[in-house]
């Protein structure tokens, strides 16, 4: 993988024609690179332990180093004329990179990244301190989403956030060496790097995000008075607060980030009974493996994408995907899909449970497959995203998609609701979509802070509460102080994955949607498409994901949708109903809209 001089002529100004040869040169070195991090990484995450956390770790390390050296390498072709658009856009891709170049503070970084990993995915709580009964995270999902106990969902959430506190040390040091790199190569801290990486100046992407919340935060509004009107009856003196705010653990996820599995205590009183698709899933599947109910779940969808031209996935797949928890080891259960290769070494890694979400996830994760696989005949630094919001948005996309109408297909319901149930069916829909948005945005609005400075170490808890507070209008269901490290419960921290593709990717899959729903020929109200079985709704989606990175998103969006911009109007036309039946609901209850944050 080194670097060869003698491909380049010495003290001569360099040529287009060296700048190809040099970036060929560097391509392949990185895809070996590359290749080698994340068969690490997999191993890493499947097999938790002490050697195999240093194993990946390494392998970072080597990749990162020969990015440093990469980025380093062409500062030489800096200002040449006559580089075609492809080379110049490979250039700018390739500078989206920043570690520490001292190989002392490299090492430990990837050190630090591996440990802050394997913590989360070793992570348990065990309940009332008995250790017979102790849970993963993913355990502990199934649990919260199905009580509705009161104080079990405070001892789960406050025994979860516990995981979390020995990671603070390691986090702050991660800032740290994180920021050195993005400095030494041009950018003011590490959120600025991450920022820059959207076709657009880091400031304007930020404007960016606050003027699509502004469209969508009066919604989230509604939602959140109806929800709070509802726990309240539920729960009563546990739920309610002077203050207007939502208690964090009475919303049937451990981040209160997504609130679908609430739905059963605020469904409307004359809801039109739609079907119970976690029913209908266990019934089909039947009293399997687990691993066997695993790979079922993974059929659904990519049977999905066959419906609409894809081929179907490589029996490496089948074999080699993590489909459910391992028995006698550690992994990390968050849901991922993986290319190994940059080719056709595609995989899921899950700890599948046979419900209504993860039939939701299961479609998600493989729609990141496809588009690595549609992309993988591009030149290696276009073989991402057009962005990473457009990642994210692809399996999303699809699942709206899971209508009735398409549970029917697959014969996992017998009839299709009535278009009274549109609204029930929208509430449940919009209690994930909707109720997702300000966490999505908050994630990296606290962590651009930490890494500006603005927010201190000593202030990481007090700040992750205002943040919560402010947008989401939810608060912790007992005191927390800053000897506690609330940010870490949640994998993408410690993971250090940028999360404000998930916001974007909540408004760009309303786009994909509609322009999809519009190729296959569909004319209705917007809630009730499905293109399953759609060529032509496929061919579209396909030239889009075969674009990957090699063009800027805005242009490549536009090709998609007709718009070369992030746009929440498919969304609010999605739930345009439902917007009009809380803003009725609220008014007719006298429900207060909104909620107070002290100074």
């Amino acid at each position: 993988m080194s670097f060869v001089p003698a491909l380049f002529s010495q003290g001569a100004p360099p040529s287009p024609a060296e700048a190809e040869k040099w970036m060929a040169a560097t391509e392949a070195d990185l895809l070996t690179a590359a290749n080698e991090a994340q068969r690490a990484a997999w191993v890493q995450e499947t097999f938790i332990n002490d050697d195999t956390e240093a194993i990946a770790a390494k392998a970072n390390e080597r990749f990162a180093a020969r990015a440093n050296r990469a980025v380093i390498e062409a500062r030489r072709f800096d200002g040449l004329k006559g580089l075609s658009t492809d080379m110049q856009r490979k250039f700018m891709l390739l500078k989206l990179n920043g570690s520490p170049t001292d190989e002392k503070l490299l090492a430990e970084l990837t050190q630090v990244s591996a440990s802050l990993d394997g913590m989360y995915g070793k992570g348990k709580y065990c309940v009332g301190g008995d250790k017979t009964k102790c849970l993963g995270i993913d355990q502990i999902d199934v649990v919260m989403a199905k009580s509705h106990d009161a104080k079990e969902l405070e001892d789960l959430w406050v025994g979860w956030h516990k995981v979390s506190v020995p990671m603070r040390p390691k986090y702050e040091r991660l800032v740290e060496l994180s920021n050195q790199g993005a400095k030494e190569f041009g950018f003011k801290d590490t959120g600025d790097l991450w920022r820059a990486g959207y076709d657009m100046k880091p400031e304007e992407f930020s404007a960016e995000l606050d003027r699509v919340w502004g469209q969508l935060q009066p919604f989230y509004q509604e939602l959140h008075a109806y929800v709070r009107a509802g726990l309240i009856k539920k729960y009563g003196a546990a739920a309610e607060r002077k203050d207007g705010m939502i208690p964090a653990h009475l919303l049937g996820n451990m981040w209160a980030q997504e609130w679908g599995n609430v739905y059963d205590l605020v469904a409307p009183a004359d809801a039109v009974k739609t079907y119970d698709l976690e029913a209908a899933l266990k019934t089909r599947i039947g009293n399997v493996p687990p691993l066997e109910a695993g790979k079922q779940m993974a059929k659904f969808g990519e049977g999905f994408f066959h419906s609409l031209g894809f081929a179907e996935l490589p029996d490496t797949f089948w074999q080699r995907s993590q489909f459910t928890r391992p028995a006698d080891r550690d992994v990390v259960c968050h849901a991922s899909a993986w290319d190994l290769d940059n080719d056709l070494d595609l995989r899921l890694k899950m700890c599948i449970h046979v419900d209504d979400v993860d039939f939701v996830t299961v479609h998600h994760e493989l729609g990141h497959n496809m588009y690595q696989r549609a992309y993988r005949k591009q030149p290696f630094l276009f073989r991402n995203g057009a962005n990473d919001g457009f990642h994210e948005a692809i399996g999303d996309a699809v699942a709206l998609s899971i209508t009735p109408e398409y549970l029917k297909t697959l014969k996992l319901i017998e009839t299709v609701p009535p278009p009274e149930a549109d609204i029930p069916l929208q509430l449940r829909t919009a209690l994930d979509k909707i109720a997702f948005l300000p966490f999505g945005l908050l994630m990296d609005k606290w962590r651009w802070q930490v890494f500006s400075g603005e927010t201190k170490p000593g202030d990481y808890n007090k700040a992750w509460w205002e943040l919560r507070e402010k947008y989401q209008g939810v608060a912790p269901p007992i005191a927390r102080t800053e000897a506690d490290f609330d940010p870490g419960a949640k994998y993408h921290i410690p993971g250090n994955v940028p999360y404000a593709r998930y916001f974007l990717a909540r408004i760009y899959q309303f786009q994909f949607y509609k322009a999809m729903c519009e190729a296959s020929g569909y004319k209705g109200p917007l809630n009730r498409c499905s293109f399953y079985g759609s060529k032509a709704a496929g061919d579209r989606l396909n030239a889009m994901l075969e674009k990957g990175q090699s063009q800027p998103w805005q242009k490549t969006l536009k090709e998609m949708t007709g718009s070369d911009h992030l746009d929440a109007g498919p969304m609010l036309e999605y739930f345009a109903p439902l917007t009009k039946w809380l803003k009725e609901q609220n008014a007719k209850n006298g429900t207060k809209v909104g909620w107070t944050v002290e100074k």
